[in-house]
C-alpha cells in the first residue's frame, strides 16, 4: 500500500476526496498514527468541516511564462478547493502555507476578500499591458464558499468594467449566476467560457470529485450558457488513463449536443504529493485497477509517475499518448468541435479611477 505519513489512509470520508492527509514536503517532522491498545483507529472519524480564512494578499495577478499554456496571466479568488477533486494539480500548492495538500487542501479553504480592489489598482498601473486574464485556472473560482462570498463575482465586475478579456474554466454550474457579466464580456469578443467535464458516470464522479457539480449537471449548464448567447468550450479533463480514457468520445458528443463551440483535453498529471495521494485514493476505490492505471500513466511519463517538461506535461508521450491525440483529432473533426477558442479583443481595455486618481481614459 502507498505509504502517506501523516493521518493514515484508514477510511475515506464521506464528501472528501483525499483519503488522507498527509504531511506537506516542507514539513520538519512526520507524524504516523499509532494504536495505544484502546482501539482508537477503529473509532469512527468525527465530521470534516469546511473552514475558510482570509488570505491577506497584496498582488492578485500571477504572472508566468509557460509555453504550453494560452495566458500569461491568471488570477485566482481562493486557495485551497472545496470540490475535493483527488486528481488536483494545484493540491502541492497548499504547502506553500504549511498545511497538507490532502484534506486540509479540501478543508482549509482561504478567500482573497480584497481581489476585486487589488485588481483594479493593478490594472490602472502606467506599466500595465493588457492581455486575456484566466479566471481560476488553480482552484476553481466557482467552488461552492462562491456562493456567499462572492469574490468571484465581484472580479468579474472589475473586468466588465475595464473591458478587460478574461478566460474562464469552472466545473460548477453557480457559473450560471454570472452569465449577466459573462454575456456582456463575450458580446464584446471579452470573454472565453469552458466547463470542464472528467467523466459522465455519476458513480465515478462522486468518488473522484466528490464536492463537484454532477456531470449531467456540467452539460446542462454548457446548454444553458450557449443558449443565452455565450460562446463555450469543453475541455475533458484530465483523462485518466483506463479509468475514463474510453469516455472521451461521449463527452465530447454530448458536449457538442449541448452548444459547446470547442474542446481541448489534458492528459492524467501527478506532480508532487499528488502521486502519492491519486494512488492511495486508486487502492481505496478501484483497487482492481490500480495496478493497470499507474502502468500506463508511467508509459506516457518516461516511466515516472509525473513529466513537468513543458511540451509533455499536458498531453504526455507514447504510443497510448499519441491514441488518445488521434482520437480527440478525429471526433473533434466529426463533431464540428473547433481546437481552440477564438482569439478574445485587448483593444478596448481602459482604466478605471482609482482614489482621487483621475482614469486614463474615458
Amino acid at each position: 500500500m502507498t505509504k502517506l505519513c501523516g493521518d493514515s489512509p484508514r477510511k475515506a470520508r464521506k464528501g472528501r476526496g483525499a483519503v488522507s492527509n498527509p504531511n506537506n514536503r516542507y514539513d520538519s517532522r512526520r507524524r504516523e498514527d499509532f494504536d495505544d491498545g484502546w482501539g482508537t483507529l477503529d473509532e469512527p472519524l468525527p465530521p470534516l468541516r469546511t473552514t475558510v480564512s482570509v488570505d491577506a494578499a497584496r498582488t492578485i495577478i500571477n504572472y508566468n511564462q509557460s509555453p504550453d499554456i494560452p495566458f500569461d496571466r491568471s488570477v485566482n479568488p481562493y486557495r485551497g478547493c472545496e470540490h475535493g477533486c483527488i486528481y488536483c494539480y494545484a493540491r502541492p500548492s497548499h504547502a506553500f502555507l504549511g498545511l497538507s495538500p490532502g484534506l486540509d487542501f479540501e478543508s482549509r479553504l482561504f478567500q482573497k476578500a480584497n481581489a476585486a480592489e487589488l485588481l483594479t489598482v493593478e490594472l490602472a498601473k502606467p506599466a500595465y499591458r493588457c492581455r486575456p486574464i484566466a479566471l481560476g485556472v488553480n482552484t476553481d473560482a466557482w467552488q461552492p464558499i462562491e456562493r456567499h462570498l462572492k469574490v468571484t463575482r465581484g472580479i468579474l465586475g472589475v473586468l466588465d468594467r475595464c473591458r478587460h478579456p478574461v478566460y474562464t474554466l469552472s466545473k460548477s454550474s453557480l457559473i450560471e449566476r454570472d452569465a449577466d457579466l459573462l454575456l456582456r464580456l463575450a458580446e464584446r469578443n471579452l470573454a472565453s467560457v469552458a466547463i470542464s467535464v472528467t467523466t459522465l458516470d455519476h458513480g465515478l464522479a462522486r468518488r473522484l470529485e466528490p464536492r463537484a457539480c454532477a456531470p449531467a449537471r456540467r452539460i446542462e449548464t454548457i446548454r444553458r450558457l450557449a443558449d443565452s448567447g455565450i460562446a463555450i468550450g469543453v475541455l475533458v479533463a484530465p483523462i485518466i488513463p483506463a479509468l475514463t480514457d474510453a469516455e472521451l468520445e461521449s463527452i465530447l458528443t454530448s458536449a457538442r449536443e449541448a452548444g459547446a463551440r470547442w474542446a481541448s483535453y489534458v492528459m492524467l498529471r501527478l506532480p508532487l504529493e499528488v502521486g502519492d495521494l491519486f494512488q492511495a485514493w486508486l487502492e481505496e476505490h478501484a483497487p482492481h485497477k490500480a495496478a493497470h492505471v499507474m502502468s500506463i500513466i508511467r508509459e506516457m511519463r518516461g516511466g515516472r509517475d509525473n513529466d513537468s517538461r513543458f511540451g509533455r506535461r499536458m498531453r504526455g508521450s507514447g504510443p497510448y499518448a499519441d491514441l488518445i491525440e488521434r482520437r480527440f483529432q478525429l471526433a473533434c473533426k466529426h463533431y464540428g468541435l473547433a481546437r481552440r477558442p477564438d482569439e478574445l479583443d485587448c483593444t478596448q481595455f481602459q482604466t478605471q479611477t482609482v482614489g482621487t486618481q483621475l482614469a486614463l481614459f474615458t
